[in-house]
């Protein structure tokens, strides 16, 4: 082939990657099927949306009706009607949370497609440019020297010139654009782990919030039961109730300050200070998670007394550690369903309760050191050491600062 042919032949060849060049240049759209299918998913998440937003509107409305009965007049009529609302809140809670796992599984589908055609195009480019580097390969034979003497003038030469330069542009543009799909695609998979992480923590969520509703039933079954008696009758137990919450708080508060003064005039207070200054774990592990907080505005019988510390929740006889060495104060257990709890007596002034216990494993009057099983957790509705004002199994644990109930965790770690 004499020079002149080839080099009309590479003017087309070079027309040809010009124009290919161009289009490569342009953004791809998905495949049909894809749009499609991705169409249908975000329909379905729109759905969801809308779904979620109207239990949510349900769910501020009990939350409103809650508040209100609260501050109501404390009778067995508006303590039930206090409970109901929680636990229908409770059960819109748990719908709200199902469709926003729904609708995270719906988004990670919508990714795995985008993920999918993003996939092919960046093969399909990638198909392009090789067989565009193989026909410039394949014509690039001919020199720039043969292209002068061949041109009747410099203009046609440097005509040539710019085609060959646009192609290069258009090439660098091509691969700036598969490694910036690549970095996409890369961004977009990451997008997809941590929605499935936190697909996870909604599951893991629902399923607490199915343990928190069965506790807020067993609760209101406390008052159902007593729903036979007349108002005047379920104000005297309430009012029994609250003498017992008050005779327990005295007595502990008397004690830990008897004790200390005891430890003192023994003169046991310097084996005491060995264990040095406090430093809190928790007694059982919170992975469970907490069911009431320190004077929770929720807990189920704050019309009896504000909730003095955390409740824990863990299973029936779970062991319970000693969160510091300190001084076995109080054990309070006749075996029988009656409210049993363990007192321990710390430096700095604090000392630990740990109530609704099944058994205990300490005896009065001895040091127990950090980290020492001193009983096992209970809580369970009739069960030994429960107690009436219990709504399943579960630690209640209060740290006193000087015989004053504080908030646990501001002393456990986090």
């Amino acid at each position: 082939m004499n020079i002149k042919i080839k080099l009309i032949l590479t003017g087309f060849i070079f027309f040809g990657l010009l124009t290919a060049g161009f289009f490569i240049s342009r953004p791809q759209p998905l495949f049909a099927q894809s749009n499609s299918e991705v169409s249908q998913l975000n329909g379905q998440i729109e759905q969801r949306r809308k779904e979620i937003n109207i239990l949510q509107k349900e769910i501020d409305a009990y939350a409103e009706n809650i508040k209100a009965k609260q501050k109501e007049t404390k009778s067995l009529k508006g303590q039930i009607a206090i409970l109901e609302n929680q636990i229908a809140k409770l059960n819109l809670d748990i719908q709200a949370t199902q469709k926003r796992i729904e609708q995270t599984n719906l988004e990670i589908q919508n990714i795995n497609l985008k993920i999918q055609s993003l996939e092919k195009e960046i093969a399909a480019q990638k198909e392009k440019i090789a067989e565009y580097l193989r026909l410039i390969y394949k014509n690039d034979q001919v020199s720039y020297l043969q292209i002068i003497l061949i041109n009747q003038s410099f203009s046609d030469f440097f005509d040539q010139m710019q085609y060959t330069e646009q192609i290069h542009r258009n090439l660098k543009t091509a691969f700036n654009k598969l490694k910036a799909a690549k970095k996409d695609l890369e961004t977009q998979k990451s997008s997809w782990e941590e929605k499935a992480k936190a697909e996870e923590k909604l599951k893991e969520k629902l399923l607490g919030q199915k343990s928190e509703l069965d506790e807020r039933n067993s609760a209101q079954g406390i008052l159902l039961l007593q729903t036979h008696l007349s108002e005047k009758q379920y104000q005297a137990n309430l009012y029994q109730l609250q003498l017992e919450e008050q005779k327990i708080n005295a007595e502990i508060t008397a004690l830990e300050k008897n004790i200390r003064k005891k430890l003192e005039e023994q003169a046991q207070q310097e084996k005491f200070n060995q264990f040095g200054p406090a430093k809190l774990i928790w007694p059982v592990s919170p992975e469970r998670g907490i069911t009431t907080y320190f004077h929770d505005p929720d807990y189920p019988f704050r019309y009896l007394f504000e909730h003095p510390g955390l409740d824990i929740r863990a299973y029936q006889g779970t062991p319970i550690k000693a969160p510091e060495a300190g001084y076995v104060g109080r054990i309070q257990f006749r075996g029988d369903k009656s409210y049993a709890y363990i007192m321990l007596i710390h430096n700095n002034g604090l000392s630990t309760v740990f109530a609704h216990v099944s058994a205990v494993k300490v005896k009065e009057e001895e040091y127990a050191a950090k980290g020492q099983i001193i009983g096992l957790t209970g809580g369970l509705p009739g069960s030994i050491g429960s107690g009436n004002l219990t709504t399943g199994p579960h630690l209640h644990f209060e740290v006193r600062l000087n015989g004053i109930p504080v908030n646990p965790l501001e002393y456990l770690p986090q």
